[in-house]
């Protein structure tokens, strides 16, 4: 097969008004409206009162972020795409790419808050009209751990030089998921760069905890976490609300003192491995099987 007609007396253009190049976009904004978002964060997301405005209209501006990213978008550019075509007759409201970057922009370290709280609340409202997490109601895992998102430039608030060495933001991730559903952001708190991963854990688990349990996880739920989150509050606070927990524990002198007085003849033979319960970047530890150099559970 091959084109009949030369390349420079052939053109094509797309310039039908009615064209729209993200059709699946309706549907999802209906369900996000659907679950009340926008009201949501008309509630919750608050900004300085400006001369120009940026925090005004809150929802119709994270809508369309929402909307943008949803559709491919990965810069404010990108944003542009949602007034093309027959996009604008779908949807009303949709801000220009200047005024959701002026927008994201205004956001300091704290005002972050606003958008966690509103999406903790999103969270079980999506779950309640989706089958986000199926078998949650027998077994389910809240994965906690943290990274460093690298920055760049001087104005970042809250940026700094942590454990990885790269100037960033640190942030604490809680993660659902279960045997049959793909991991599920459930709660995030943002950190200063040089933060220790530890600090305020107990209160983030407790939240993840909280909010797995309102998206549906009512059976047996267990909390995984690496060493950065070994400490007495992170247990109590697993165990005050009744669920299970692995954590790595820290080899510090006491515990390999510990295992050192452990008698060979009491170490069972190692059992083949588990099942994974959850997907995730860990799974639950063998109890009573003996620990590998450099670490225990």
């Amino acid at each position: 097969m091959q084109s009949s007609h030369a390349v420079a007396r052939v053109s094509a253009r797309f310039d039908d008004p009615n064209l729209v190049g993200y059709g699946g976009l309706a549907p999802v904004v209906r369900l996000a409206e659907r679950c009340g978002l926008p009201a949501l964060v008309d509630e919750h997301v608050r900004l300085p009162a400006s001369k120009d405005g940026t925090g005004a209209f809150p929802a119709a501006k994270v809508m369309s972020l929402v909307g943008g990213m949803v559709s491919g978008a990965d810069s404010i550019d990108d944003m542009d795409r949602l007034r093309h075509g027959g996009l604008p007759q779908l949807f009303s409201g949709v801000r220009a790419p200047s005024t959701l970057g002026s927008y994201l922009r205004s956001f300091s370290h704290g005002h972050v808050k606003q958008l966690h709280a509103m999406a903790r609340r999103f969270l079980p409202e999506l779950a309640a009209h989706t089958p986000l997490l199926p078998g949650a109601e027998q077994v389910a895992c809240v994965d906690i751990d943290d990274t460093i998102r690298r920055t760049y430039g001087y104005a970042k608030q809250g940026a700094g030089y942590g454990y990885s060495k790269v100037k960033g933001l640190n942030a604490l991730i809680g993660i659902v998921s279960t045997p049959l559903a793909a991991p599920l952001i459930a709660a995030t708190r943002l950190h200063k760069g040089p933060s220790n991963s530890a600090r305020g854990a107990a209160v983030f688990v407790a939240e993840s905890i909280r909010t797995a349990r309102a998206c549906g996880a009512s059976g047996l739920l267990i909390v995984r976490a690496d060493f950065a989150f070994y400490g007495a509050d992170v247990v109590n606070a697993c165990r005050a609300l009744g669920v299970r927990f692995s954590v790595t524990v820290r080899m510090n002198s006491s515990v390999k003192a510990a295992i050192a007085g452990i008698d060979e003849a009491a170490w069972p033979a190692p059992a083949s491995p588990p099942r994974a319960w959850c997907s995730g970047p860990t799974s639950p530890g063998r109890l009573g099987t003996r620990p590998g150099p450099g670490r225990a559970r």
